[in-house]
């Protein structure tokens, strides 16, 4: 990312944006129809979503399309126009004893322009989501989708043209020169999702206008099988997780903590999860491939790091077929923090398990690295599982499953530290993305009339109120 390179065509469009929205802030009928549009025209295009995903990533199952990128939009879009009515609704809030009888509210009013930057794994989802909240919360919206998937960008900028006024949403396309110049025009908000290394370089580009930033990062996401959770349904559940669009996905599982008598039965039962999944693993059509031939030789480089190590790797099923970019489900035992597997988020369907004695050397491990996107905790007994929660901090958690506290429209979804900053979906996108202003409204009279020199007239009421 180059924040230097000149890309003259953005600031004009940004400069557009803004005046629109300056000329006539959306209303709160505006704004719903504007979400019933774009829910309808997304609806419309799901099968046409899918193939166009499927196009750009060499093959990527169609449900997993409809499912990861078309429902969770629709789902968020129900959501947003369901509550957007309460949300704009200015708060109340009390003003203590000393402030009697004015009175004070928070409200939630739209900040302008918000620029949005979304990745290439679910192309469509991480585009929508954050646009639709921005709408909601009453602004235009400037999107940059990602180069690596150039026909779901078309996809989308057709599906927002049709929907939108161009002085009201943008999208611009492009590569890394694009995505640089692009994070260092002055928006009102700016949402990036994508690797850490990334978002440095984009909080980096935002830093000189001082753009409010919601980060949405990644990092290495652990599981931790406590030795009373069954092995076999924990084996279900990270195998979705983790080989749910082919392990391309910032909150998979990036590697498993199993007490170190259970370590076999966990590979077994993944094992059989494989067998059930995909069968021969011959021709897999619910499998999806890896997007470009460059996260293909990242993957590969891993496993050969990792074999040129000693360490076992065990492919579950099939082979590798470079020319199709598929990579089966992988697992590395017992890697050490020297593999590179164990360095970088890995970002593919390879699963590191490592071995531990107990449940607090897990806790210790997860401790000892950057606090991750998300965190599966796996125990049948709720103190265990609040023993994990009480010592460790994560984006977010889903016990006992993973993924599934993304797709919570309730729970707010943002990372902490290396995994990002900030937090949107639901309430708290909407929060994100609007200023909440504070106000005061001073009654006819007040005691605060009397507050002035010379304060020896007024010691003893002053000797009251600071009591």
């Amino acid at each position: 990312m180059n924040a230097d390179t000149p890309v003259p065509e953005l600031r004009p469009t940004l400069d557009r944006l803004r005046a629109a929205w300056q000329a006539g802030k959306p209303s709160y009928a505006q704004r719903i129809d504007d979400l019933q549009r774009l829910r309808d025209a997304l609806k419309r295009r799901l099968g046409d979503m899918a193939s166009t995903i499927s196009a750009d990533f060499g093959h990527r199952s169609k449900h997993e399309s409809l499912l990861a990128d078309g429902m969770t939009a629709l789902n968020e879009i129900d959501h947003l126009r369901r509550h957007l009515r309460g949300w704009m609704r200015p708060r109340r809030v009390g003003v203590g004893w000393r402030f009697l009888p004015g009175r004070a509210e928070v409200r939630s009013v739209p900040v302008g322009v918000v620029g949005v930057i979304s990745p290439w794994n679910y192309p469509v989802n991480l585009a929508l989501i954050p646009l639709a909240t921005a709408i909601a919360a009453g602004n235009h919206v400037f999107l940059k989708p990602s180069e690596h998937t150039p026909r779901t960008s078309a996809f989308l900028r057709e599906l927002l043209a049709e929907v939108f006024p161009a002085d009201r949403i943008a999208v611009a396309t492009g590569g890394p020169e694009v995505g640089g110049a692009f994070a260092a025009l002055p928006f009102d908000h700016l949402v990036f999702t994508g690797s850490t290394a990334v978002g440095r370089k984009v909080m980096a580009a935002a830093a000189p206008n001082l753009t409010p930033l919601t980060l949405e990062l990644g990092g290495k996401s652990p599981a931790i099988v406590v030795d009373d959770y069954p092995v076999e349904q924990a084996a279900a559940r990270l195998a979705t997780g983790k080989w749910f669009n082919c392990g391309q996905t910032c909150i998979a599982p990036d590697y498993v903590l199993v007490g170190r008598k259970r370590r076999d039965r966990l590979v077994q039962a993944l094992r059989e999860q494989m067998a059930t999944r995909y069968g021969s693993f011959s021709d897999p059509v619910d499998y999806t491939r890896v997007i470009n031939d460059g996260q293909y030789a990242r993957l590969q480089g891993y496993l050969d790091d990792a074999r040129s190590r000693g360490l076992e790797v065990i492919t579950l099923a099939g082979e590798a077929k470079p020319d199709q970019r598929l990579l089966p489900p992988t697992l590395v035992l017992e890697p050490g923090d020297d593999a590179r597997i164990m360095q970088e988020e890995i970002f593919g369907p390879i699963l590191p398990i490592k071995s531990v004695d107990t449940l607090d050397e897990a806790i210790a491990y997860v401790n000892a690295h950057d606090r991750p996107l998300a965190l599966y905790p796996f125990a049948k007994h709720e103190g265990a599982i609040e023993k994990v929660l009480y010592n460790t901090l994560a984006g977010g958690v889903s016990v006992n499953d993973t993924l599934f506290h993304f797709a919570i429209t309730n729970l707010p979804f943002g990372g902490i530290g290396a995994s990002g900053m900030g937090a949107y979906h639901g309430r708290a996108g909407f929060d994100a993305m609007s200023k909440q202003l504070p106000v005061f409204w001073q009654a006819r009279y007040t005691g605060g009339d009397l507050l002035k020199p010379p304060y020896s007239k007024i010691s003893k009421f002053i000797d009251f109120i600071v009591r």
